[in-house]
């Protein structure tokens, strides 16, 4: 059995700005580098056997403060990669709203009818997350493994797990910033066993 945890990047600057990043990318705050430094010692006695991030800066900023000193190679993936959000990215949420009426409401309330608007459609990422799960579980039988993703890719897990439609999207949990996602893979049976948990986050 494998044991799968799956952490969002830290909040950004265009997090905070409510912008869209899809595959464009911006700094980590103050917060997202303190909330990745307190994971990191949440999980400093959680051995790994291979720690896989997406490309992207953000997340590959988040992997090595999560590593610490850990003599582990960090291996990146394009398939856990950001949703690529086309025309949108770089644009202010409320600019998305009024340049693309349409579209954001599809993306928000009827995710399968989302186009992608010159990016890619949710099931596209779930395509690829189910292929970069696959090839993860002919490889790795036993051990943890560390990933370090994005938000949408995170959603589209939790419905690959309960076997849920993608307009079921937008169901609870909300994922935060750093917030960890555990989950087993055995024969190709993937369960749940802790949900965005960001119990590190400093009070």
């Amino acid at each position: 059995m494998i044991h799968l945890y799956v952490v969002r990047h830290g909040e950004t600057e265009w997090n905070k700005e409510k912008r869209s990043q899809g595959r464009l990318d911006s700094a980590l705050t103050v917060k997202g580098i303190d909330d990745a430094r307190s994971l990191g010692e949440r999980l400093k006695d959680t051995e790994f056997c291979q720690i896989i991030s997406s490309p992207s800066g953000r997340t590959l900023e988040t992997a090595r403060l999560i590593k610490r000193e850990r003599p582990i190679p960090l291996t990146t993936d394009d398939r856990l990669m950001e949703i690529d959000l086309g025309h949108w990215q770089g644009k202010t949420d409320s600019e998305v709203k009024d340049l693309y009426p349409e579209a954001y409401d599809a993306f928000w309330n009827e995710p399968e009818a989302f186009a992608g608007e010159g990016g890619e459609t949710f099931l596209q990422v779930q395509e690829r997350l189910l292929e970069f799960l696959a090839d993860l579980e002919k490889k790795v039988k036993e051990g943890n493994v560390l990933i370090v993703t994005h938000g949408v890719v995170l959603k589209t897990l939790y419905l690959i797990c309960r076997n849920a439609s993608i307009n079921q999207l937008w169901d609870p949990p909300f994922v935060h910033g750093t917030s960890l996602t555990i989950l087993t893979s055995e024969n190709g049976k993937r369960e749940l066993q802790l949900e965005a948990c960001i119990s590190h986050y400093s009070s």
